[in-house]
């Protein structure tokens, strides 16, 4: 006999996969990052092997491409609140494949010079910011709370497919053939995350329209006031603080590792361009591997163990390249090898972290909490990058690596000194904010 309704056990949540307007979101935000990560290895490379731009040059170009993060992170969290988040990643691609496309106009007439890669790298970056807060934001609003996990493991697995796909051909397409034909294919993968997105149909809702928040006084303008609740919010939510902090120290030493890497791979080591693609695209099998182990391991180990040995494990991996000398096989293999656990634990913790924060803020606040912690973390990605230009030709290439790889190790210290550390198999509700006049 079937048993009544009442003693049935909760059914489980429906499957994305036959979700249309999640797949056609998967689809747009894989071409999207696949276009992001395409062009953050064509410039630089661009600039190094064409331009021949020196460390303190290439530290400049890669300071004004994260400069948005810094200057636009909280704005567009307080605009993605208010907006629909699908017209802005919309809007922004399409932007980005006009700017890609202009670049590569220009390339092919001759005239992108440093200038000319500076505006690009700006223009790109500050767009991709909108995006990024964005599609975090979308899918809050389109799955359900018990499916985000497996939804986040699909949108950053297919991240990490692009980190496969964008380094490999962004390296391959600047050595074989030119830079302009490089910005030309992330132009394209831009255009067709656009028309994904825009075959959207399904309504979407804005939390802070459908419930506004209490009234502010009136000399405080309404962008400024939400830009203070997204702020306080998180300050004031230990798990949001620590993330932060830890997220900060990380994505200063990534960034000034990242501006010596760039240069001590084709001028230390002798690699050539299409090398250099291929060893930074190893990193992202691993975080294949790595989306796949956030889906389980944080309900089995629990969230704050993962956390801090995954970082532990991620992060020490770079302190090995330093090591390395000449562009034989086996220092190939090597750096293949690096790359590989990077991705893998990196992408264990970028995971594990976006579940925790979008697990723990309410709707209404997601943008903005994601724009605050994208600000705090990220925003010190311009200073890492001009730190790293001035080590490594201060210091030189190989020790200017080991210094900056060896300061990645403080953001596990930080996380395991925090509450981060402390959380379990199953995450914290939301805490709504407490409003102050």
């Amino acid at each position: 006999m079937r048993p009544p309704p009442s003693s049935l056990s909760p059914s489980p949540p429906p499957s994305l996969r036959r979700d249309t307007g999640f797949r056609r979101l998967w689809a747009g935000q894989t071409a999207s990052q696949l276009g992001e990560h395409t062009t953050l290895v064509v410039l630089p490379l661009f600039a190094v092997l064409t331009l021949d731009a020196g460390a303190g040059q290439l530290g400049v170009l890669r300071a004004v491409g994260q400069a948005p993060i810094l200057l636009l992170s909280l704005l567009a969290g307080a605009w993605v609140d208010r907006w629909r988040a699908r017209t802005v990643m919309v809007l922004t691609d399409a932007a980005r494949a006009v700017a890609l496309g202009a670049a590569a106009v220009a390339g092919l007439l001759g005239l992108l010079g440093l200038p000319a890669l500076f505006v690009v790298a700006f223009t790109v970056g500050a767009l991709s910011v909108l995006f990024d807060v964005a599609y975090q934001a979308s899918l809050v609003r389109m799955v359900r709370r018990d499916q985000l996990v497996r939804g986040n493991s699909a949108l950053e697995g297919s991240r990490s497919a692009a980190q496969i796909g964008g380094p490999a051909l962004g390296g391959a397409l600047v050595s074989l053939l030119s830079a302009p034909v490089a910005a030309a294919a992330g132009a394209l993968s831009f255009a067709v995350s656009f028309v994904s997105l825009r075959r959207i149909r399904r309504p979407e809702s804005v939390p802070e329209r459908v419930a506004p928040v209490p009234e502010r006084p009136e000399h405080a303008a309404p962008v400024r006031g939400r830009i203070r609740e997204g702020l306080r919010f998180v300050a004031g939510n230990a798990w949001l603080r620590a993330a932060c902090l830890a997220s900060a120290a990380f994505q200063l030493s990534f960034a000034a590792t990242m501006t010596v890497y760039l240069l001590f791979l084709p001028r230390e080591l002798g690699l050539t361009g299409a090398t250099v693609g291929l060893a930074l695209a190893a990193s992202g099998p691993g975080a294949l591997l790595g989306s796949v182990l956030a889906a389980r391991l944080p309900g089995r180990s629990g969230h704050g163990v993962v956390l801090v040995s995954a970082a532990v494990l991620g992060n020490g991996a770079l302190l090995c390249v330093p090591a390395l000398h000449g562009s034989s096989t086996a220092t190939i293999l090597a750096l293949l090898a690096v790359n590989f656990v990077f991705g893998t634990f990196s992408q264990l913790v970028n995971v594990t972290v976006m579940s925790v924060r979008q697990a723990v803020t309410p709707d209404g606040m997601q943008g903005r909490a994601a724009a605050t912690i994208t600000f705090v973390g990220m925003g010190f990605t311009p200073l890492g990058s001009l730190l790293g230009g001035l080590l490594a030709q201060e210091w030189g290439l190989r020790t200017g690596l080991l210094v900056t790889a060896a300061g990645m190790m403080l953001s596990p210290v930080l996380m395991a000194a925090s509450p981060l550390a402390r959380l379990g198999r199953v995450l914290p509700a939301p805490r709504e904010p407490r409003h102050t006049e």
